[in-house]
């Protein structure tokens, strides 16, 4: 949720000088499109990953402070909850063994991450929905001691006008529950994947990006169960939407989880000029004057969820950049499944945002969308409209589509070919096995019941041994 803030309460002069201050930002960030000063260098990837700890009943373990204060590692920073850390990696050039470089650092930093979590007596699981949370842990008293965590969670209750947030899902069973605060969102962690794109192409790379969704929702999803129901197939997703909703009864806000409304129809500053013009500032935090850190701004952007969201970075020589941001695959299961998923997305997007025919102009947004939610619903047994405007299996448009479209993306970069084949591997072993990490959860709870727990515990029994999802064991328990 970006950068802590100094002060965790604002006045209405913090807001009218912040918005002034946004909307000078804003209007800056619009000659730097007109004049063309963003960085048009090679493409640039890396990911966010969003992890629980855990205690040896595999219960949430509060206890990220002292847990991140003995690992001491820039790269691991604290989530939203006590019982969440947040692993960033290296940012790495588009190209050759990029892939495998992702794949070791995560491995030893996950490694490391484990080591220091023994000795607390806990240990690191990365999954979309932990399903032995019970919602009475989702409190305040196990929030992050961060001030901008309580700074959101008090302007978001502000907004809603004191009205609780409701969790409302409808999947294979019914959950509805109010909740009081915002912690409800720390039940969903998610693996996100960054791409810096040169900005001649960035409205390509965003409305792939977009398009792309549902299939890499459909062979990611990896989050069934909340609170001990069985829901949809990647719940991640209406649970996040939900748990940070500023909307009420008595108000008509714009969402700030959402999949948006439109395409880009001709430059990423869309995004920004709505952010400007669609949303209230949540922390009106008032930063250094000088305009050109965009500070303002960045803030702003990084208190709406998109699913896909554009960011603006900048290089080490000051120079600005865009970035991608793709939210929508969870957590895990594995770290070679971690991998497999990133290059998925980037052969994919690659191949998309570069094709004769912009891929927007085959599919109108309203079925983009439309394929998001049925592919986060049932995932590798959905039906979705491809751009070819028929209703299909979602799995078809994976194994004789996407497929070859993700490798000939990496192709034509230059990745590694044994590192292609190796990823490729995996996504094309879930499609063949039609098993995904939500799949692979729900197969254990039909052998062994519904026994969080149990589940919780062969899921990282499975993911301790580095394998991919679709190549796990189920055994019976007891």
């Amino acid at each position: 949720m970006g950068e802590e803030i100094a002060k965790g309460h604002f006045q209405k002069q913090d807001f009218r000088e912040f918005q002034d201050r946004l909307q000078r930002e804003t209007a800056l960030l619009r000659t730097w499109f007109d004049e063309g000063v963003f960085d048009s260098g090679q493409l640039t990837g890396g990911f966010e990953i969003e992890a629980w700890l855990v205690d040896r009943a595999f219960d949430p373990a509060p206890v990220n402070q002292v847990y991140l204060e003995m690992l001491d590692d820039p790269m691991v920073v604290p989530e939203l909850s006590a019982f969440n850390v947040e692993l960033n990696t290296t940012p790495r050039p588009m190209t050759g063994s990029s892939l495998a470089q992702m794949h070791i650092e995560l491995e030893q930093t996950w490694t490391l991450c484990r080591q220091t979590a023994d000795k607390l007596d806990a240990d690191l699981l990365m999954i979309g929905i932990l399903p032995t949370v019970h919602e009475e842990q989702l409190a305040l008293g196990n929030m992050s001691m961060l001030t901008r965590y309580r700074a959101l969670n008090e302007q978001i209750l502000r907004l809603r006008k004191g009205e609780a947030i409701e969790l409302d899902i409808s999947g294979r069973e019914l959950l509805n529950t109010k909740h009081h605060d915002v912690m409800l969102e720390a039940a969903a962690t998610s693996f996100q994947i960054h791409l810096k794109v040169p900005p001649e192409l960035a409205r390509r790379y965003y409305n792939a990006s977009i398009i792309l969704s549902a299939p890499m929702v459909a062979i990611s999803a990896n989050s069934p169960y909340l609170f001990g129901k069985d829901l949809w197939d990647e719940t991640r997703i209406p649970l996040f939407e939900q748990a940070v909703s500023v909307a009420s009864t008595r108000t008509r806000l714009a969402d700030r989880v959402t999949f948006g409304k439109t395409f880009i129809n001709q430059s990423v500053m869309e995004c920004f000029d709505n952010n400007l013009a669609a949303y209230v500032v949540l922390l009106p935090e008032l930063m250094d004057s000088d305009l050109s850190g965009l500070n303002h701004l960045r803030l702003h952007n990084g208190t709406i969820w998109r699913w896909n969201r554009p960011l603006i970075g900048f290089n080490d020589d000051g120079t600005p950049h865009l970035r991608i941001e793709h939210r929508v695959v969870p957590a895990g299961p594995s770290a070679i499944d971690t991998i497999a998923n990133a290059a998925f997305y980037y052969g994919l997007v690659y191949a998309m945002a570069h094709g004769e025919k912009a891929a927007e102009s085959l599919i109108s947004f309203e079925t983009a969308r439309s394929n998001f939610y049925a592919a986060a619903k049932n995932s590798l047994n959905a039906n979705i409209t491809w751009l070819d405007n028929h209703s299909v299996p979602i799995h078809s448009v994976l194994s004789d589509i996407l497929l070859p479209m993700a490798r000939e993306g990496l192709q034509m970069q230059d990745f590694s070919v044994d590192d292609i084949e190796r990823y490729l591997a995996v996504i094309e072993g879930r499609l063949h096995a039609r098993c995904n990490g939500a799949a692979w959860q729900r197969s254990w709870v039909a052998i062994n019941g519904n026994d969080m727990h149990g589940l919780t515990r062969a899921y990282a029994k499975c993911q301790q041994t580095g394998e991919p999802v679709h190549e796990w064991k189920i055994e019976k328990e007891g």
